[in-house]
């Protein structure tokens, strides 16, 4: 579906902006019962999680269930497992002597030609269990920190580099223990962040960011949207090819077809900005006008109509459109024939897999095809040019997370590898 086919559809009675549609989960695949298949990725992560313990202190694996994505000649395992910690009665160890305690742990096990890598551990209280007859958990649960022992490789570094978190980004929290919650979350992430660092093929650095102290399950539900490629939608044309090569570098921003970079807030409507990033930059190339247009009131401008990011009552006015469109193309899947359009023709409405965006702090990404899969299609961006750095090809991509993420609100990822599925959702606004 083209990001901006709502838009077209509506032409101005686009309805206020809307928080994420319910969300599903990416994965294809069901949660399935424990196999031997899931079995050895389990049983991999759990060595991981039980190294340096002496005999008698291992923890056990209980119940588990999984996924599995498969790209190339490796799979990736999402895992939820119960773990059974042994009992403890050493008081350097525990606060207080404890019976055996279940703990909920989720895993994320890399398998590249039969080598397993433990990409992600999390685990925590729980009074629930995993059923395997139904492959979920049977209730919620919630790390109470302040009752817990914190992890053992808590660290006062960490706790500086959480309280400069908070300075800069001016964060509050409620209660003591939603701040000790925050700073598990931070320290995790943290250990995810040098992972994809660790994984990571181009030159981008993964590190502390606005979002540092989200789960993953907020950040995809707040800032991004899972249901981006199987939304409904009429087929377009194809864009007639450019005849020209791409020029070896372009950059819209330098010819005044880009607006500032905008914020979405919490909100899933990132399609909503690439759509009016990409009729911002026709309307400029065809009347020599650059207008910031309203995500949230059709074709109005954000003069007439700012973008809230809330839900609330649609108050579009037609006598307010400042622009039309004409029709709708659908763009080549070579990444050399896009960057030609592009050059030609304006920028360009896309859709990406997010992997990493969540700690992206600067440089060009390349994240590992199998863990940034193109069938995993959940963020809408703008594709404003393209070029090179040291001999390193890269798409110069603006995001709507405000200028204080990425590179002044700008993220860089490789070009010509397909990565993260930038090729497969390219489309654009015709303006005669």
């Amino acid at each position: 579906m083209a990001l901006w086919l709502p838009l077209l559809s509506l032409l101005g009675l686009l309805p206020g902006a809307v928080s994420a549609p319910p969300r599903r989960s990416p994965d294809a695949q069901a949660w399935e019962p424990v196999t031997p298949e899931l079995l050895r990725p389990a049983r991999f992560a759990l060595e991981t999680y039980n190294r340096g313990r002496v005999a008698g202190a291992r923890a056990v694996l209980g119940a588990v269930s999984g996924r599995v994505r498969r790209a190339g000649g490796g799979s990736l395992y999402s895992l939820k497992a119960t773990v059974e910690e042994p009992p403890c009665s050493d008081p350097m160890v525990c606060r207080l002597p404890v019976s055996k305690k279940t703990l909920l742990c989720t895993f994320e096990v890399l398998d590249e030609l039969g080598k397993h890598r433990l990409l992600r551990g999390d685990c925590g209280p729980v009074d629930a269990k995993i059923t395997d007859d139904k492959n979920e958990i049977s209730s919620s649960f919630f790390p109470l920190l302040n009752k817990d022992p914190l992890p053992q490789n808590f660290s006062m570094e960490m706790v500086s580099l959480f309280k400069h978190f908070i300075t800069t980004y001016n964060r509050t929290y409620d209660s003591e223990e939603e701040a000790q919650w925050r700073m598990s979350i931070f320290m995790n992430n943290m250990v995810r962040a040098q992972e994809i660092q660790a994984l990571d093929r181009g030159t981008a650095q993964y590190g502390v960011t606005k979002f540092s102290d989200l789960t993953e399950e907020e950040f995809r539900t707040f800032y991004l949207n899972p249901l981006l490629k199987e939304g409904p939608g009429k087929t377009m044309r194809l864009a007639k090819p450019i005849d020209d090569p791409a020029p070896p570098e372009w950059d819209w921003r330098n010819k005044g077809a880009v607006t500032k970079v905008k914020n979405q807030g919490m909100c899933g409507s990132c399609w909503a900005f690439s759509v009016t990033g990409n009729v911002e930059g026709q309307w400029f190339l065809k009347q020599g006008d650059l207008l910031s247009l309203s995500e949230q009131g059709g074709l109005e401008t954000e003069d007439d109509y700012s973008y809230h990011g809330h839900l609330q009552t649609c108050s579009f006015t037609a006598e307010k459109v400042k622009v039309y469109i004409n029709d709708s193309v659908e763009l080549s899947k070579d990444e050399q024939k896009l960057a030609a359009w592009l050059a030609k023709k304006g920028p360009i409405s896309i859709a990406i897999n997010a992997f990493g965006m969540q700690f992206y702090r600067r440089g060009i990404s390349r994240p590992l095809r199998l863990l940034c899969s193109p069938w995993f299609i959940d963020h809408a961006v703008l594709l404003v040019g393209y070029g090179n750095r040291s001999d390193v090809p890269f798409w110069a991509i603006k995001n709507s997370w405000g200028t204080d993420w990425g590179e002044e609100g700008y993220y860089y990822l490789h070009r010509g590898s397909r990565a993260c599925g930038v090729n497969v959702m390219a489309s654009s606004a015709v303006v005669d």
